[in-house]
């Protein structure tokens, strides 16, 4: 069984539970997923089944979108609600200032200056490695190290109104919240880009809810739950939820391949383009390498050098 899920996470799962559940469902050791979601976190997940999974390195990349709520008034450890709230945060003295009624301008000020392309400094309490060692793993034992900033790219940020039409709505301890929206490169911490903007306000800030709508060109509307997957493999009809490989690589160009250059290509050897197809590539662009009938053989990178597709995965 090849192909990829669209899963939409729970909430309390780990990526990895999703993973673990999906390889006893489908009965298939290969099973592997692009793009970690904390388990609070919902949404979006892609896991890739079989074959497939030699496709994480061209999915893993894409673009992210999210839908947040950023909780105004205090900072936690974990920069998220499942943390312990702090008196005194790391970066900011103020996280403890009265959270106040600001205007749309002011909250609109402080969104524009996390757009674009930024720094972030990866959070202990996440998954990004250290000499070998998860960040959060380090973290639980009271470890605290040195993370080098990151730059990541923020395309869109912005508050979203709440159904009363206000961009605030306020707690009866005092808190805010503000929901927002997030499209961004992957690697992207969002939990930051939460104390990030609370900092710029002149307070601390922490995320109480995170769900991820997009991964590329999967979308949550598009998303099976865990039930759902779970009632088509008790049928023996799981397959039906897979998208193909072909469709899960559809953003990247494709080459038909004659019978003889498929059975070059499905062995590893570079494909010659021809010279009016040239124009069409940048040099290093991923493409689909398809055989006569449509079927995806392989994915390839462009040698502008060479004039050649090399096969970088066969899948044939």
């Amino acid at each position: 069984m090849d192909g990829v899920l669209n899963i939409d996470k729970p909430v309390g799962w780990t990526s990895h539970d999703v993973v673990a559940r999906v390889r006893r469902l489908l009965k298939e050791k290969r099973v592997g997923h692009t793009g970690t979601l904390d388990p609070f976190a919902t949404g979006v997940l892609v896991v890739m089944v079989g074959r497939a999974t030699r496709l994480a390195q061209f999915l893993a990349g894409d673009a992210k979108e999210y839908l947040a709520t950023v909780r105004f008034g205090y900072a936690t450890d974990t920069g998220d609600v499942t943390g312990t709230r702090l008196a005194k945060d790391e970066r900011s003295e103020a996280i403890e200032t009265r959270v106040r009624p600001w205007s749309e301008t002011e909250i609109e000020a402080a969104l524009a200056t996390l757009r674009g392309e930024i720094e972030q400094v990866p959070p202990m309490y996440s998954a990004k490695k250290i000499a070998g060692q998860k960040l959060y793993e380090m973290a639980r034992r009271g470890l605290a190290v040195e993370r080098e900033a990151r730059r990541v790219n923020v395309y869109e940020f912005e508050a979203v109104r709440q159904t009363d039409g206000e961009l605030l709505r306020w707690n009866e301890d005092g808190t805010c919240d503000m929901l927002v929206r997030v499209l961004c490169s992957a690697g992207t911490y969002v939990r930051v880009l939460a104390e990030s903007t609370g900092e710029r306000l002149g307070v601390g800030a922490h995320l109480t809810s995170l769900r991820r709508t997009r991964a590329g060109e999967f979308r949550i509307k598009d998303a099976v739950t865990m039930e759902e997957l779970e009632t088509k493999a008790a049928a023996g009809a799981a397959a039906n939820l897979l998208v193909s490989m072909d469709a899960a690589l559809s953003g990247l160009a494709f080459v038909h391949l004659t019978a003889e250059a498929a059975r070059r290509v499905s062995h590893g050897v570079p494909f010659r383009l021809k010279r009016e197809e040239e124009a069409n590539y940048q040099e290093g662009e991923r493409v689909r390498m398809m055989d006569e009938s449509g079927t995806l053989l392989a994915v390839g990178a462009y040698d502008s050098r060479l004039e050649m597709v090399r096969p970088i995965v066969v899948l044939a």
